[in-house]
């Protein structure tokens, strides 16, 4: 494998504090913080990640340290969460006044045998990365947890087993990443699970009028994360980011029946009760190479100026979620 970047696409240290002594204008306010997304580094990330991360193999060693590597450049404190089958690499900025009251940002990092993954997970743990740089420039009230997850493809082992050692920590909000590089103009590019118009017609019906483009993406929210589905979409507004905000029916985060918006790690949240959000660009509904079916998923067929912008109202969404 190649080194992992350490630099920004400016050329300068990817470390979380300015270091002229002025004041950093990025950390005026969420929506300065969000503008403050550096693509190139971004996309130099998803270059490093994309190949193939089969759980024990010496990329997915290598992805691993890198995660906790630069969480440990930015002055999170890491931990390499070893709960018997597999790691998950934790980062913790503990708030100011509330650092009881979590807000999560993560994604997997592993992926299925051979197979590369540059969208599948490659394009959602660079952009977690890449709001890891930023969220460590500010102070916030409440605690920001960086967390890149292991063993997602074996059953979103490693989320839960996060889940299960939070305990009764208040998790204000889980912000889950599974696949956001891939996007398309052409019609009928985008496809929804059986039944989806009948349970979420309004989404539907957009994507439909849209002439059933891939070009959006999809934050599927529970009923508790309501608040933060909304905060999304005004940050995904603001910068002319399509998305498709799909609510799932209070009381049925858990139900087998919308199977197709549980599979990943914002699953193990919904599970425990907490709010979580999973921002997605729907996987094998709109990428004809997911797990490799079709063909390599390759960073060549993603788009990485939407992963950026992806990456950019997630920045704003969680900063306000922060009480920034």
């Amino acid at each position: 494998t190649t080194a992992a970047p350490t630099t920004s696409g400016t050329g300068e240290p990817s470390t979380g504090e300015p270091t002229t002594g002025e004041p950093d204008p990025c950390t005026a306010s969420p929506q300065a913080l969000a503008d403050c997304v550096d693509p190139a580094a971004y996309s130099a990330d998803v270059e490093f990640m994309a190949e193939i991360r089969t759980p024990g193999s010496s990329h997915w060693q290598a992805v691993q340290d890198l995660c906790a590597d630069r969480l440990n450049e930015l002055g999170y404190e890491v931990q390499l969460q070893d709960y018997g089958s597999g790691v998950n690499v934790v980062g913790l900025r503990s708030g100011t006044t509330s650092p009881e009251q979590l807000v999560v940002v993560g994604a997997h990092y592993d992926h299925i045998a051979d197979c590369s993954g540059a969208d599948d997970n490659a394009s959602g743990l660079a952009a977690t990365l890449e709001i890891a740089r930023l969220l460590a420039r500010p102070d916030f009230e409440r605690s920001v947890v960086i967390a890149c997850w292991d063993e997602e493809e074996d059953g979103l082992i490693g989320s839960e087993a996060f889940v299960a050692a939070a305990g009764t920590s208040e998790i204000v909000i889980n912000f889950n990443f599974d696949m956001i590089g891939v996007r398309s103009d052409e019609p009928d590019s985008q496809s929804v699970p059986a039944g989806f118009e009948l349970v979420f017609p309004e989404p539907s019906a957009e994507i439909a009028a849209n002439g059933w483009r891939g070009d959006f993406i999809a934050v599927i929210t529970s009923d508790k994360a309501s608040d933060h589905a909304l905060a999304y979409a005004a940050a995904a507004d603001r910068i002319g980011l399509r998305q498709a905000v799909i609510a799932i029916p209070a009381g049925n985060e858990t139900s087998d029946l919308f199977g197709d918006l549980r599979r990943s790690d914002h699953a193990s949240f919904w599970d425990a009760g907490h709010p979580a959000l999973f921002i997605t660009d729907t996987g094998e509904f709109r990428n004809k190479n997911y797990h490799c079916i079709g063909g390599p998923d390759e960073v060549s067929d993603l788009d990485l100026d939407f992963a950026a912008e992806v990456t950019r109202a997630t920045v704003e969404a969680s900063a306000v979620a922060l009480k920034m």
